[in-house]
């Protein structure tokens, strides 16, 4: 005969007795379980009731990239692509047993001069057309890195890439416009000519997202389009998509600075040092090099750095309290005791970050502001949508901002400017891509 054993549930909505059957030989090794699970269960809906849903724990942030660093040889390229996936696999095998969303992996060339040396522009656009096809059959992105890294770099190599970039759907890529000799002023006016050459030949104007100018930031950046390497190969590197990491932080440490520093500095090292036993494991099991972890809070969509920053400020995008909150992520960033690579900073992706986009159409800030976080953090100007009928000076200008800003504090920055053909300020955006949420053109000052 089954005998009931009341509870009684204070904490429940109707503070009522809960019957709990159980047959007398089980009472003492079953019941008390069901007792406890029943607790459990009373006070969860209890919460529920009152919050309109069960708390639970913060996710963790997606691991934006796996980044592997290649040589190819094209005689055997796809064979060294396939060894690269497989390391990339592994980790984001890793990975997913730990509880971490892997969004993408990633391929970077040795710089593309290198990579088509020799070839006529012709076949060398083939060869991109290949890799472009293979990237998409096995689901990686591929970053063929500078068109040019020097100044004095050959700049036939930037009509590749604008043929490359307004045809091809994957291939990323980038130039580097200033490092440790200085800026590089006319690789700075050949940047504006391919930017505005593939702003008017690529579908809907979007060949312009897959392409970078760079400033002072050093090989072995996981994230694209900036990333590159200059040595063997054999490497890879970790980025994660950790602005809800910040945002938890800053909704619980609202306006206390010290605060804020100390407990995002934890929690971006908890997830960094998951990166790196993910690293060291997958490179002793496969005698590929892990390079290290780019802590960057990178953002993306709904997952918003822009959101964040609001929640420390209590205030719009581009409030006073901006620059400090940007000030109080690098720190952090910069704090994280893991081997660090690429940019280390803070990024504010304009059209990339849903609601970052959304203050930018109502201009709670513009490109001076930007400038102006860029001197305390690792952002620069990314995903900037200008008006078609830019000029070419009026571009060469705002890279020359960036490269000088750069250089000053020795610092990674990068310019990534989208114009749009017969769009003038005022108008919004109709990017088509995922990974672009429209806004306003502004004007040009």
């Amino acid at each position: 005969m089954l005998r009931p054993l009341f509870v009684f549930a204070k904490n429940h909505p109707d503070c009522r007795l809960i019957p709990l059957y159980c047959s007398p030989s089980f009472i003492q090794r079953t019941c008390v379980k069901q007792i406890a699970l029943a607790v459990i269960l009373i006070v969860s809906t209890s919460l529920a009731a009152q919050t309109g849903s069960i708390a639970t724990p913060s996710s963790n942030p997606k691991v934006r990239t796996i980044t592997a660093f290649v040589r190819l040889d094209r005689a055997k390229y796809q064979q060294q692509i396939a060894e690269a996936l497989a390391v990339l696999r592994r980790a984001k095998a890793d990975f997913e047993s730990s509880g971490y969303e892997v969004e993408t992996i990633r391929v970077t060339t040795q710089p593309l001069a290198e990579l088509v040396a020799s070839m006529p522009e012709d076949q060398a656009l083939a060869f991109l057309t290949q890799l472009d096809q293979l990237s998409a059959k096995e689901n990686f992105i591929p970053n063929v890195g500078p068109g040019m890294m020097h100044e004095n770099d050959d700049p036939a190599m930037m009509h590749l890439l604008e043929r490359a970039l307004s045809t091809l759907s994957n291939i990323q890529a980038s130039v580097i416009i200033a490092d440790d000799a200085g800026i590089h002023w006319k690789t700075i006016r050949r940047t504006a000519e391919l930017v505005k050459y593939v702003s008017e030949h690529s579908p809907r104007s979007q060949g312009t997202f897959k392409f970078t100018a760079t400033a002072m930031l050093k090989p072995l950046s996981p994230f694209f389009p900036g990333s590159y390497h200059t040595g063997a190969g054999r490497q890879f590197a970790i980025g994660f998509e950790g602005a809800n990491v910040v945002r938890d932080v800053f909704v619980r440490d609202k306006g206390n600075v010290d605060a804020a520093v100390a407990d995002l500095t934890a929690a971006l090292t908890k997830h960094a040092s998951v990166a790196d036993a993910v690293g060291n494991k997958v490179a002793a099991e496969t005698g590929w090099t892990y390079v290290g972890v780019d802590p960057t809070p990178a953002p993306l969509g709904d997952v918003s750095i822009g959101a964040a920053i609001e929640a420390f400020t209590g205030a719009k995008f581009g409030s006073s309290g901006t620059l400090t909150a940007a000030r109080i992520i690098t720190t952090a960033v910069k704090a994280v005791p893991v081997k660090q690579v690429g940019y280390s900073g803070l990024m504010v992706p304009v059209m990339e970050d849903k609601l970052l986009a959304q203050r930018w159409a109502e201009s709670t800030y513009n490109i001076d502001s930007l400038l102006a976080y860029s001197a305390v953090c690792g952002t620069g100007l990314d995903t900037i949508p200008l008006p078609g009928d830019v000029s070419l000076d009026q571009m060469e200008r705002i890279y020359a901002d960036v490269a000088s800003l750069a250089t000053k504090w020795n610092k990674p920055l990068s310019a990534r400017l989208q114009p749009i053909p017969n769009k003038k300020p005022g108008d919004r955006t109709d990017f088509q891509d995922p990974r672009l949420f429209n806004t306003t053109v502004h004007p040009l000052p």
